[in-house]
């Protein structure tokens, strides 16, 4: 899918783990953004602002 296969044993284990942490950092980032924006519009609905 990403032509991974091409690469060496070495190289191809590099690549994953720099993708996987690349995926981790993206989830993480908008996950935290989408639980600041929920938090923020729940808490103004109960404080009925």
């Amino acid at each position: 899918m990403l032509g991974l296969e091409t690469l060496s044993g070495p190289l191809q284990a590099v690549a994953t783990v720099g993708i996987v942490l690349a995926e981790a950092l993206a989830l993480y980032v908008s996950y935290g953004a989408l639980s600041h924006l929920a938090q923020s519009t729940i808490l103004a609905t109960v404080r009925g602002e």
